[in-house]
């Protein structure tokens, strides 16, 4: 398979249902050649976590000054048009976007092709197969690492290596099949959580680091348990219900 997206997303953490994306970066490969690029921050409503800064270079400044996640998607999935996708663990950036897109009411159902499980079929013996090592292996040269557009052009290429060296006596691995990720919608916070989260901030003199009408409706109850179980309720007469 010669034609497809490649995609790699950078994120505030690992989990899909709490985390947040902070730059997206796909290419479009039609027979093999690079024709097309989509790069972008994504504003993730909340200050990006130091180790992530870390890791990837991205500060809250940079993340912030992209578009938030529901401008974004549309113009994605028009860029993706029906071609299937290709990543280095291409689940992980799946799961990120089929959980936004089913949030926003749109489809996002893909195929997808995965760089890591090809490489751990025909590599066993390499000491690692991520990413960087894989382009070392093959001496594929980068500018930098842990940025989603770099992460994709890699992958791609990384792809077009497995496939010269393997492709003829394994064709059918190269070979794209549906990704099958299932979520639920989550509805955003409700006005009654947020006037409680309001409410609990101010009694504790707390801040947070994320928007709280960018929270969906679960985000907003696991952050009531997680302030409540460290600081605890308010005391007072009449005392509200969380929820």
């Amino acid at each position: 398979m010669n034609t497809y997206i490649a995609i790699d997303l950078e994120t505030t953490g690992l989990y899909p249902s709490r985390d947040r994306i902070i730059e997206i970066g796909a290419i479009k490969i039609k027979d093999g050649h690079v024709v097309d690029e989509f790069s972008s921050f994504v504003n993730p409503q909340m200050r990006v976590p130091e180790r992530i800064r870390e890791l990837t270079g991205i500060t809250s400044e940079m993340a912030m000054s992209g578009p938030v996640i529901e401008e974004i998607m549309p113009r994605l999935i028009e860029f993706c048009e029906d071609y299937s996708l290709l990543g280095h663990s291409i689940m992980f950036d799946y799961s990120f976007l089929k959980h936004k897109s089913v949030n926003m009411g749109v489809e996002f159902e893909r195929s997808g092709i995965d760089t890591l499980a090809i490489a751990r079929q025909k590599l066993a013996d390499l000491e690692s197969r991520r990413l960087c090592a894989l382009c070392e292996h093959y001496k594929i040269e980068r500018n930098q690492i842990h940025r989603a557009t770099e992460d994709a052009l890699a992958a791609h290429l990384v792809y077009q290596k497995l496939k010269e060296e393997f492709g003829e006596a394994s064709s059918t691995i190269f070979e794209a099949r549906p990704l099958i990720y299932k979520v639920k919608k989550q509805g955003p916070i409700t006005n009654r959580q947020k006037d409680y989260l309001n409410d609990l901030l101010k009694y504790h003199k707390m801040e947070i680091d994320v928007a709280l009408d960018s929270l969906t409706k679960n985000e907003a109850s696991r952050l009531i348990d997680s302030i409540i179980l460290k600081k605890g309720k308010m005391w007072r007469s009449n005392d509200e219900k969380q929820q």
